[in-house]
């Protein structure tokens, strides 16, 4: 990694996220010929849940994907959450770095589904694209789920099914309710299985990078990006060595707290301390 960390910063990063069954792989397939349509090389990083109990994951995406299996300007990779919250494996971050440095101009990132707390693709994404479906809930359900903060544009996907401009309205009416940014998501609507808005939606991911570039905000972003992603590579690597070397004085501890003699912030402050990891 640190002889490749020179040669990254070049890839546009495009999180796609929403929720299971939306159609995301299917619509990140359309963008993929979109691209290569233009000349330019695509990689894709599509995470897949794990599951809690045998830690496997179905990594099923490149088999959806196939349409573009033996095209040498395609790179497909899928890769398991194993359990980290956020809807993005601990490993993506540096995943996307290695398909930047690869040669690809552009990095797909498909997440595991959106829930309330699932946003982590914003943090690694240059634009966020939020995938939903006609009579996908309600205006309260999608402010709850955090959806209207995270997403760059939206897409009401399979837009021939009923619903769709219903839809389409309640979402422009809940970002209009919003904060009022220089850059307004756009609502678009799609048929990733027929190709239908698939060029608008390639349009408007073009035109928010140029607003990123022209506003000074794409560098900022990435600033962003690097702070928490060292900020979440050392806590890693604390939790790690609180994990291995806690075991001897953890049991002591426990001990205690099930006497009532010490609470678990004074019993985690007392481990950190033992650890040399005061103050931490």
């Amino acid at each position: 990694m640190q002889e490749l960390f020179p040669h990254t910063g070049h890839a546009f990063t495009i999180g796609v996220t929403g929720a299971p069954g939306a159609g995301k792989s299917t619509l990140v397939q359309a963008l993929i010929t979109q691209i290569r349509g233009e000349g330019d090389r695509v990689a894709v990083l599509a995470v897949d849940p794990t599951s809690p109990f045998s830690g496997g994951a179905l990594l099923g995406d490149r088999v959806r994907m196939q349409g573009h299996a033996t095209d040498g300007g395609v790179f497909i990779r899928s890769m398991a959450a194993r359990g980290h919250l956020g809807g993005l494996a601990l490993a993506a971050p540096e995943a996307i770095r290695i398909l930047d440095a690869a040669g690809a101009a552009y990095v797909l990132v498909e997440t595991v589904g959106v829930g309330q707390s699932e946003i982590e693709v914003m943090h690694a994404a240059d634009t966020t694209v939020v995938v939903v479906t006609p009579r996908w809930g309600d205006g309260i359900q999608a402010g709850k789920a955090g959806l209207l903060e995270i997403g760059d544009i939206f897409v009401v996907n399979k837009a021939d099914r009923d619903g769709s401009r219903e839809t389409v309205r309640e979402l422009n009416q809940m970002i209009d309710l919003g904060a009022h940014l220089p850059w307004r998501p756009p609502v678009l609507e799609t048929v990733a299985t027929a190709g239908t808005g698939v060029g608008e939606l390639w349009a408007a991911v073009k035109a928010r990078r140029a607003h990123l570039e022209a506003s000074g905000e794409l560098g900022e972003r990435r600033r962003v990006r690097l702070s928490r992603e060292i900020a979440n590579l050392a806590a890693e690597r604390v939790r790690y060595h609180v994990g291995r070397e806690a075991a001897p004085i953890l049991d002591d501890l426990v001990t205690r707290a099930e006497r009532r003699e010490i609470d678990p912030g004074a019993a985690a402050t007392e481990l950190l301390a033992k650890l040399g990891l005061a103050g931490a």
